[in-house]
């Protein structure tokens, strides 16, 4: 994986060309969005875990039926 090779000072050089390229103004901006998406992944995860224990209860209850 290539995040588990950047140790050190090369955290610190990719940080600082993405505050060049992206500007000082836009970096709080940014963040708050890669948050707010982050958040809506985690929410979206927490939906489907639900469909997935329903899921499998239908099926116990139809292979019980079945027998």
């Amino acid at each position: 994986m290539v995040l588990a090779e950047l140790i050190g000072w090369d955290i610190v050089i990719v940080l600082a060309i993405i505050a060049l390229l992206f500007g000082g103004a836009k970096l709080p901006k940014l963040a708050r969005s890669l948050g707010s998406a982050k958040g809506e992944f985690e929410k979206g995860l927490k939906e489907g875990e639900p469909s997935k224990a329903s899921d499998s209860k239908a099926t116990e209850a139809t292979d019980k039926s079945d027998s």
